[in-house]
C-alpha cells in the first residue's frame, strides 16, 4: 500500500460522494426546469419501445447484483447454505445476462440518438460524455466477469473490494483489502467514479424522479356522463354507461327527467 492508493481508495471515495451529493443538491435547487430526461418519444418510438426497456430492466439488474454482491458478506451467504461456487455460478449467470441486455439497450438507444436529427440536436455535450462513461463501466464489469471465469488466479472480490466499500460507509477505509485486488476490479471502480462525479450533470439526475409512486396511488375515479343531459336521440354509446359510485348510484328514479319543449311563438 502507498500513496497512490490512499489516495484512490481511501480519499477518492468521499470525493466522489461529495460532489455527488452536492451536485444533486445543487441541481434541484437552481435547475428544477433541467431536471428531466428531455423526453424525445415523439420524433422516434419504434426503436425506442425496444432499446429503452431493455436498458432501463437491464440496468436495474446490475444495480441489484451489485447491492447484494457488495453489501452482503461472504459470512451471511454461507450461513445461508450457499456455497461459494454456487454463488459464483448464480453471479456469473446472472450478471453476464443483465450486463449484455444494458450493453445491447444502450447501443440502441445510442444509435437512436445519433440517427434520429431532433434527438441529436437536443443531446447536450454532458449527456455525450455520460453516454461514453456508461460504455466503458459496462465493458469494464463485464471484462471483470469475463476475466474471472476464465483466470482462476483472479482474487475473489468478495475478499477485497466488498469489505472496502462496506468500510467507506462507516469512515473506516479499508485501502488495503482494495489495494490487494485485481487491476481489472480497480479500473472498473474508477470508471464507476467517473460516472458519479458526472451524473449530477446530466440527464441521469432523473433517476431520483423516477415515478414509483404510481405504483402505489389508488385508482381514479371519474365521474360518470349523466344520461339526463344530453341532447338530441342519439343512442348512448358504449362506455358512457354511468356506473355511479356508493353514494351516487344510478336509478331511473333518480335521474332527471327531460322537460317537454313548448312551441309558443313570441
Amino acid at each position: 500500500m502507498n500513496t497512490t492508493d490512499i489516495l484512490l481508495w481511501g480519499v477518492l471515495p468521499y470525493v466522489v460522494l461529495l460532489i455527488f451529493i452536492g451536485g444533486t443538491i445543487w441541481r434541484y435547487k437552481y435547475d428544477q426546469f433541467g431536471w428531466t430526461t428531455r423526453s424525445s418519444s415523439l420524433y422516434e418510438g419504434k426503436l425506442l419501445r425496444i432499446a429503452s426497456p431493455l436498458f432501463h430492466f437491464g440496468i436495474l439488474a446490475v444495480l441489484i447484483g451489485h447491492i447484494v454482491g457488495l453489501v452482503i458478506p461472504k459470512s451471511w451467504t454461507d450461513f445461508a447454505g450457499v456455497s461459494e461456487h454456487m454463488y459464483h455460478i448464480m453471479a456469473l449467470t446472472i450478471g453476464m445476462f443483465a450486463g449484455f441486455g444494458t450493453l445491447v439497450g444502450l447501443a440502441l438507444l445510442i444509435y437512436r440518438r445519433r440517427t434520429t436529427g431532433p434527438v441529436f440536436m437536443a443531446t447536450t455535450n454532458n449527456d455525450k460524455m455520460m453516454y461514453v462513461l456508461l460504455v466503458l463501466a459496462l465493458l469494464a464489469g463485464i471484462a471483470t466477469t469475463l476475466i474471472s471465469v476464465f483466470d482462476h488466479t483472479v482474487v475473489n472480490y468478495r475478499e477485497t473490494v466488498s469489505p472496502w466499500f462496506r468500510s467507506i460507509w462507516i469512515l473506516q477505509p479499508d485501502v488495503g483489502a482494495m489495494a490487494a485486488s485485481s487491476p481489472s476490479f480497480k479500473v472498473h471502480v474508477l470508471f464507476a467514479f467517473a460516472l458519479f462525479i458526472a451524473w449530477p450533470f446530466t440527464r441521469l439526475i432523473h433517476a431520483f424522479t423516477a415515478p414509483v409512486h404510481y405504483l402505489f396511488r389508488p385508482y381514479i375515479i371519474y365521474r360518470s356522463r349523466d344520461r339526463g343531459r344530453t341532447t338530441g336521440h342519439a343512442p348512448v354509446r358504449r362506455g358512457w354507461d354511468p356506473i355511479g359510485t356508493q353514494d351516487r348510484a344510478p336509478s331511473s328514479a333518480s335521474r332527471p327527467k327531460r322537460q317537454p319543449t313548448s312551441s309558443v311563438r313570441r
